[in-house]
């Protein structure tokens, strides 16, 4: 099943992943600056699990969650691709 999912709720995904990218990152940040990266991805966890778009998705929620991480994933892909 395919989801048309709304743009602002495919963004809010993509930013999730890069900030938790920005944590993973070598060297490790300062303590204030992993502060502000963990409001940042509790803030942007909290904008995808209660966006709108979750009301209108019925039953199919885990798989439609797991298609938005996938559609967020090709975006950035495609993206990175038409960098390089």
């Amino acid at each position: 099943m395919t989801h048309a999912f709304p743009e602002d709720l495919v963004q809010t995904q993509r930013d999730w992943y890069a900030v938790y990218r920005r944590l993973a990152e070598e060297p490790r940040h300062s303590a204030s600056e992993t502060a502000v990266l963990r409001r940042r991805l509790l803030r942007l966890s909290v904008r995808v699990s209660t966006h709108p778009y979750w009301q209108t998705a019925g039953g199919r929620l885990p798989s439609a969650r797991m298609a938005l991480k996938e559609a967020a994933w090709a975006q950035a892909r495609a993206e990175a691709a038409g960098r390089g």
